[in-house]
C-alpha cells in the first residue's frame, strides 16, 4: 500500500512538473516568435497610425501640431505663473511633455491591448507578444513623429537646450523604455483582459501621476523633506532618461539605476505571469 501511494505521489509530481515545463516552453516560444515577427508588428504599428488619420488632410501631422500647441502655450503660460526663466522652462516643459506623452499613452493603450484586439485573438493564431509589440512600437513611432516639436525650441533656446553627442543617448534610453513597455505591457494587458474595470482605474491613476511627476514643475520647488516624492516616483526616472538626452544632457546615475531595477522586476514579474496565465487570455477576452 505504501509503495502504491509513493508511486501515485511521484506520478502526480511528474505530471505537475511536465505541465509547468510545457507552459514555460509555450510562453518562451510565444515571446521568441513575437521577436521574430518584428516586420509584421512594425508594419501593423505604422498602419494603425495611418488608419487613425485617414481622410485627413494633414494626416499624422495632427499629432505633432496638437503637441506643439500644447507645449508652446503651456510653456509660456506656466512659465509666468511659476515665475520661471522662460529660456530654461520652455525647453524643460516641452521635453517633459514629449516624454510624458510616450509614457502615458503606452500605459493606457497597453492596458487595453488584448481587449481591443479581441477579434484577432479569437480568429487568428498569432503570438500574444506580437500584439504587445504592435502597441509599444506604435507609440515609439508617434514619439519620433512628435520630436519635431522640440526642434524650434532647440534653435531658439540653443544656450540651454542643444543637440550634441549626449543626444544620442536617447536611443539606448528608448530601448530601455521599450523593454519596460513590453514587460509591463504584458502585466497591464493581462490584468486589463481579466478585469475590465482596470482600464478606467488606470486612466484616473495616470491623471494623478501627471500632477505628482515633475513635468510642469521642477523638483527643486519642493522642500528638502518632500524631495522623496520625486526620488521614489518610478515614472519620473523614465521621464528623465528621455528628457535629459532631448535637451543634450546625460541622465543622472540615480535615474539609470532606478530604471534598470524597475526593468529587472518587470521582466521577471511579466514572464512569471505570462507562463501562468497565457492559456487563459483568449477566454478572458
Amino acid at each position: 500500500m505504501e509503495l502504491a501511494t509513493n508511486a501515485s505521489d511521484q506520478a502526480l509530481n511528474e505530471t505537475i512538473t511536465f505541465q509547468h515545463q510545457s507552459q514555460n516552453q509555450l510562453a518562451f516560444t510565444d515571446l521568441l516568435s513575437g521577436l521574430k515577427s518584428w516586420r509584421v508588428w512594425t508594419l501593423l504599428a505604422y498602419q494603425d497610425i495611418k488608419l487613425r488619420y485617414r481622410r485627413s488632410v494633414l494626416g499624422p501631422f495632427w499629432i505633432t501640431i496638437s503637441m506643439a500647441i500644447t507645449a508652446y502655450t503651456m510653456g509660456y503660460l506656466y512659465g509666468h505663473l511659476f515665475r520661471s526663466d522662460l529660456d530654461t522652462y520652455i525647453p524643460y516643459l516641452t521635453a517633459g511633455l514629449l516624454g510624458w506623452a510616450l509614457i502615458s499613452n503606452s500605459i493606457l493603450e497597453l492596458t487595453e491591448t488584448f481587449t481591443n484586439y479581441e477579434g484577432m485573438l479569437k480568429q487568428i493564431k498569432l503570438p500574444y507578444s506580437l500584439y504587445i509589440h504592435r502597441v509599444a512600437a506604435r507609440n515609439i513611432l508617434i514619439f519620433f513623429h512628435n520630436v519635431v516639436v522640440i526642434v524650434p525650441v532647440l534653435i531658439i533656446f540653443h544656450k540651454v537646450a542643444k543637440i550634441n553627442l549626449d543626444t544620442l543617448l536617447l536611443l539606448p534610453c528608448l530601448l530601455i523604455f521599450y523593454v519596460n513597455a513590453i514587460a509591463y505591457g504584458f502585466i497591464f494587458a493581462m490584468i486589463g483582459a481579466r478585469y475590465r474595470d482596470i482600464g478606467p482605474i488606470i486612466k484616473n491613476f495616470v491623471q494623478v501621476i501627471f500632477f505628482v511627476t515633475p513635468i510642469m514643475w521642477r523638483p527643486d520647488v519642493l522642500p528638502l523633506d518632500k524631495q522623496f516624492i520625486v526620488a521614489m516616483n518610478p515614472v519620473n526616472s523614465f521621464l528623465e532618461i528621455i528628457r535629459a538626452p532631448l535637451l543634450g544632457h546625460v541622465p543622472s546615475a540615480y535615474d539609470m539605476k532606478m530604471t534598470f531595477l524597475i526593468t529587472l522586476i518587470g521582466i521577471l514579474a511579466a514572464y512569471k505571469m505570462f507562463v501562468r496565465y497565457r492559456a487563459r487570455i483568449v477566454y478572458w477576452v
